[in-house]
């Protein structure tokens, strides 16, 4: 009897239309995903892994097929068109005031993305360019060289210059001077991290909004550039993070590599004395580091902190006990705190 994985790869080879919007194929070879019926030539059993919704193939960091146009299925003529523009343009971001320009409305198309797909076209076209980014740079030099011939000198997701890079590699490039960036999946979805010789500098949802500047702002604070790869701090906040998610580390020891301003890093650092269970204020932090007319200001370093759970900001609630101001989304702060909850009471009753 056959599994859903073997169902699912009998009916993409057959290009069976009754599976159409039932799974999305993503391929790992070339990191795009596609609908049942897709002409393409078909990947290996080995290489294909089955998601029931299109967000989740984007989350795992796949790219829409250009052959079948997985995101166009069924989708009406606006859309379409709107989903076009994105692939058309895929290093811009295009915004409300270009829609308008193309007839199309930004209410309606934000509207439909947010019933069929669970997300609003901006943050579809975000995670487009991100993991387009995010490919060229695990592909090398091949594809850097094939961007440049197109006429592209930047990656806009991660905001830098290949000139330079295109004569190293990660095995070549002086490791003081770059940043590496790799991506593992959690609980919670997938998750970027970066880092320098000196510790991780980034740990961020795939998702996060805003996240494009980070790597922007990351790269112009330290001036250095971004590239694929994978060092010994990156090797230990995979496990570290694994660990976390299982319930069996509440405490980290990695190095962390964080520019920011005077004020920002002594928010950080407030940030990282949080025990862990345990919620706290932006006005009890503004208390604890001197600062208690502050609170606006703290609350605004919380939101630049680019450590995700390891520099604990979800542990931060307003004052009246709601949930606010998370990069990662109120549900995962929500379930962050929940978990932790969970943990401490396990501990209690084991003891």
């Amino acid at each position: 009897m056959l599994n859903q994985k073997e169902i699912y790869y009998k009916a993409l080879l057959e290009k069976d239309e009754s599976y159409v919007g039932v799974f999305y194929a993503g391929v790992k070879t070339t990191s795009v995903f596609c609908i049942a019926t897709c002409r393409a030539r078909k990947p290996k059993f080995e290489n294909v892994e089955f998601f029931s919704s299109f967000k989740s193939a984007l989350d795992a960091g796949y790219r829409p097929c250009k052959i079948c146009r997985p995101t166009e299925n069924a989708a009406p003529g606006e859309i379409i068109k709107a989903i076009s523009l994105i692939s058309n343009n895929p290093k811009n971001k295009i915004t409300d005031y270009q829609l308008r320009q193309n007839q199309l409305s930004p209410e309606i198309i934000r509207r439909w993305f947010k019933k069929h797909y669970g997300i609003t076209f901006h943050a579809y076209q975000r995670m487009y360019r991100i993991n387009n980014a995010f490919q060229e740079l695990k592909s090398g030099k091949n594809v850097i060289n094939t961007a440049m011939d197109s006429g592209y000198n930047s990656l806009s997701g991660f905001g830098y210059t290949y000139k330079k890079i295109m004569k190293k590699s990660p095995s070549t490039s002086n490791q003081q001077d770059i940043i590496l960036i790799d991506r593992f999946t959690t609980p919670l979805g997938p998750m970027f991290v970066c880092a320098t010789s000196l510790g991780v500098c980034l740990l961020e949802f795939v998702d996060r909004r805003m996240l494009e500047t980070e790597f922007e702002q990351l790269q112009s604070l330290l001036k250095m550039k971004i590239i694929f790869g994978e060092n010994e701090h990156i090797k230990q906040t995979k496990v570290q993070i694994a660990e976390y998610f299982k319930g069996t580390r509440k405490d980290f020891t990695i190095a962390l590599h964080t520019p920011g301003t005077l004020f920002q890093q002594t928010v950080w650092d407030c940030l990282k004395q949080i025990p862990y269970g345990e919620l706290t204020t932006y006005k009890k932090q503004a208390q604890k580091i001197n600062k208690p007319q502050a609170i606006r200001a703290v609350a605004s370093a919380n939101g630049y902190n680019r450590v995700a759970i390891i520099i604990p900001c979800h542990r931060v609630i307003g004052t009246n006990g709601e949930l606010i101001g998370y990069g990662g989304g109120l549900e995962r702060k929500k379930w962050l705190i929940e978990h932790e909850n969970r943990i401490i009471k396990s501990d209690t009753h084991s003891n």
